[in-house]
């Protein structure tokens, strides 16, 4: 069992998560990764390292018991359990450390060492002894140089036991960026092979050397918990279909929210924007997050399924869009460099996307007679006539900049830039699907 965490983002916590994940499931064990935070992009990878389904862990958007279960569940079933944590180990509230301090997660920490000889083991010694109660199991530096490189870092260590190799810098694994974070693993044609040369490169690290028995001495044990199961209403969405987007454009899904709508009976069916000229009959909608900015031009062009999308919309069918599934039903969206396009234009209004981060972190909004708990990741504005039904509220222990994210109803649409967790209230998930909420 290991905590995944770095000093800040952007150190190559992902990479070394994939690695691990990869390197034992080509060995033949069973490995879990949970993701700690909200993310949509990390886990498409760490799934694709692990060969599992990838799930959230966040002491506060879903929950301790949530999390507790999770683990307990995956330790029954797993050889290894990897945690990939957020940003640095001690941001955010919750931040990653304190997720390894409430289940005794070891915090194995990476430290992109490309700049720095002595100073990474100042970094390493003030990670490990920032605050008491943590359990670490070492650190491993990233992109170095070269062997002398490695060398000098492991000897700034004041405990050389922590010392768990090194990763040279090498674009053979490097994993792609844009502006909300990695680019997916479906758009390379080398994902597995990126997978591959990272898993190799770390065989070659004590981390890598170590067999199961050695990976026992940081073994965890987790409590099968006597907190209650969250109120699924088993047959709230029965008899329900709902047509869920899911392709290049519309990727941000929680495998989470997906197994909530199930479980109270929904039946899921799955559909592109860019390349489906059909919307598939359905009773609701949903169209997720993430990237219409970049399929503007392919989204506008079909015609076909704007039609069927308007259609649904007109006969006061539910439909529930979050972010990039707003941004899509608007009337034109004006991308990065000023060109304009004509989207779906269900909705009043227009979507023009800014050099900067417009909104970020986790929040709760207040929808169909209840509470949701989620977060807000977006480089976009929007202005629309439309009225604001409701805006969300920060996270307790956080403030917002400005405003919350607007919640905009009309019909039975319901949209806003705002990411869902579902399970966080189910009985308010199933009434965004339900169109007698909505007449």
């Amino acid at each position: 069992m290991l905590l995944v965490a770095a000093p800040a983002s952007g150190q190559g916590k992902t990479t070394v998560a994939c690695a691990l994940a990869r390197l034992h499931a080509r060995q033949g064990r069973r490995v879990r990764v949970f993701k700690c935070g909200p993310d949509f992009l990390d886990p498409y990878w760490l799934a694709l390292a692990s060969g599992a389904p990838v799930h959230q862990l966040d002491l506060w958007m879903t929950g301790e018991a949530d999390c507790a279960r999770r683990l307990f569940a995956a330790a029954l079933q797993a050889d290894l359990i990897i945690v990939e944590g957020v940003m640095g180990l001690f941001d955010g509230q919750p931040s990653a450390a304190d997720l390894a301090q409430r289940f005794a997660l070891p915090v194995l920490t990476v430290i992109d060492a490309s700049a720095m000889a002595g100073t990474f083991g100042a970094l390493a010694w003030g990670l490990q002894h920032y605050r008491e109660g943590l359990s670490f199991a070492g650190v491993l530096a990233n992109r170095v140089a070269s062997p002398g490189h490695a060398a000098m870092l492991q000897a700034s260590l004041r405990d050389p036991a922590q010392w768990l190799g090194a990763l040279e810098r090498s674009a053979d694994f490097t994993l792609p960026e844009r502006h909300l974070g990695l680019v997916m693993d479906h758009e390379l044609g080398d994902a597995m092979e990126r997978l591959d040369a990272v898993a190799d490169a770390l065989a070659e690290t004590a981390l890598g050397k170590m067999c199961t028995q050695d990976l026992q001495a940081w073994s965890v044990t987790f409590a099968a918990g006597e907190e209650a199961v969250p109120d699924f209403p088993a047959r709230a969405l029965q008899g329900q279909t709902i047509a869920v987007a899911r392709d290049a454009a519309f990727c941000f899904i929680y495998a989470a929210n997906l197994d909530c709508l199930q479980a109270m009976g929904a039946e899921l069916v799955y559909f592109s924007p860019l390349r489906d000229s059909v919307l598939p009959p359905c009773h609701a909608l949903w169209l997720p997050g993430g990237y219409p900015e970049l399929h503007a031009k392919a989204l506008a062009a079909n015609v076909a399924m704007k039609a069927g999308i308007a259609s649904h919309v007109q006969a006061g069918k539910p439909a529930w869009a979050e972010c990039g599934g707003m941004m899509a039903l608007f009337e034109q969206l004006t991308d990065i460099e000023g060109v304009s396009h004509i989207l779906w234009g269900v909705l009043p209004g227009r979507v023009t996307m800014q050099q900067r981060l417009v909104a970020l972190g986790p929040q709760q909004l207040e929808v169909a007679g209840g509470s949701l708990r989620g977060h807000t990741f977006h480089y976009s504005t929007c202005t629309t006539p439309l009225p604001v039904v409701s805006r969300s509220q920060a996270a307790p222990g956080r403030t917002l900049r400005g405003e919350g994210e607007a919640l905009y109803g009309t019909g039975g649409v319901q949209a806003s830039y705002f990411h869902a967790w579902f399970a966080s209230s189910p009985a308010t998930t199933a009434r965004l699907f339900l169109k007698e909420n909505h007449d």
